[in-house]
């Protein structure tokens, strides 16, 4: 018996690719492994969407309509979005990342269809916040409105979910917008078992994130919070369960079409052909004569 499990069970040796573990703890096991460049990414993803918040106090305290001012700055979260779950994407998937390096260069290429994303999701999170409530009080008078209420609040979970697919495969493809949001949309039912996990974690950290922001006793500790752990934390979650969903039915179906190799899978061929395993092909060893031993200098 060894000191950390027992390596005398007869066979061919140490297995050429190990047992994966349980996807629970291989999450965490990534997650706390980049855990410290998550939270330094989340402070720079929190300056980008500084505005939206600003936005949505105009709007929900004050009335003020300056706040049609910041939805034009506000576009900007998109190509921020984009860069982040790029980096995010590497780290869930545990590819080589240099995160400044890689946020900027995302950025960049990201630009024009992130600020469209932006300016859409900017726009829906306005008519979510302004429609929800109206329709509500609507149907509190007139039951027949409850319709558009359910109808409101069915689009807005949908769109919601749209989310773990299209700022993913944006990073990740060359598709045209109206692709990458169509692809988004039959993503969802396609991998509903990963959408929903995705949908209630997300559901969790971000409910539990605006209480904190929305009590005053703990206001402080949410701020702190919010500039350092949610955003990336709930797109690590979205990239994790979601990503192999993109890559199983838009990418490598893009590969099997041209009869190319998924460039990925020639990067593990190649990992596993440093290490293969050729135990099984080996000869036995000839018994030898007890010589005398030497010493290594």
């Amino acid at each position: 018996m060894g000191l950390f499990g027992n390596y005398d069970t007869p066979g061919r040796g140490v297995l050429k690719t190990p047992h994966e573990k349980r996807p629970f703890f291989k999450f965490w096991e990534v997650y706390f492994r980049h855990m410290w460049q998550l939270m330094g990414l989340n402070f720079i993803y929190f300056l980008f969407i500084v505005p939206i918040f600003v936005m949505l106090v105009m709007i929900t305290e004050t009335g003020n309509m300056k706040w049609l001012l910041l939805m034009l700055i506000s576009g900007i979260m998109g190509p921020a979005s984009a860069a982040m779950t790029r980096v995010v994407r590497n780290y869930s998937q545990e590819r080589p990342t240099f995160m400044l390096h890689d946020f900027r260069k995302a950025f960049k290429l990201n630009l024009k269809q992130g600020l469209i994303m932006g300016y859409i999701d900017t726009i829906a999170i306005v008519s979510f916040i302004v429609g929800v409530p109206l329709y509500s009080t609507m149907a509190q008078k007139n039951s027949i409105m409850y319709v558009p209420y359910v109808l409101c609040l069915s689009c807005m979970l949908v769109f919601f979910m749209m989310h773990f697919y299209i700022y993913p495969m944006m990073c990740s493809t060359n598709l045209t917008m109206k692709q990458i949001l169509r692809n988004a949309l039959f993503l969802v039912p396609i991998g509903l078992k990963k959408t929903l996990y995705t949908l209630v974690s997300s559901l969790i950290i971000i409910l539990f994130s605006y209480l904190l922001l929305v009590l005053p006793s703990t206001m402080p500790a949410g701020l702190t919070l919010a500039m350092f752990f949610p955003f990336t934390f709930v797109t690590f979650i979205a990239c994790f369960n979601c990503y192999p969903v993109i890559r199983k039915h838009v990418i490598q179906p893009y590969y099997d079409k041209l009869g190319e190799q998924n460039p990925e899978d020639a990067t593990d061929n190649e990992e596993e052909a440093l290490f293969e395993d050729k135990a099984a092909e080996e000869e036995a060893v000839p018994v030898q004569k007890k010589q005398r031993k030497k010493t290594i200098k």
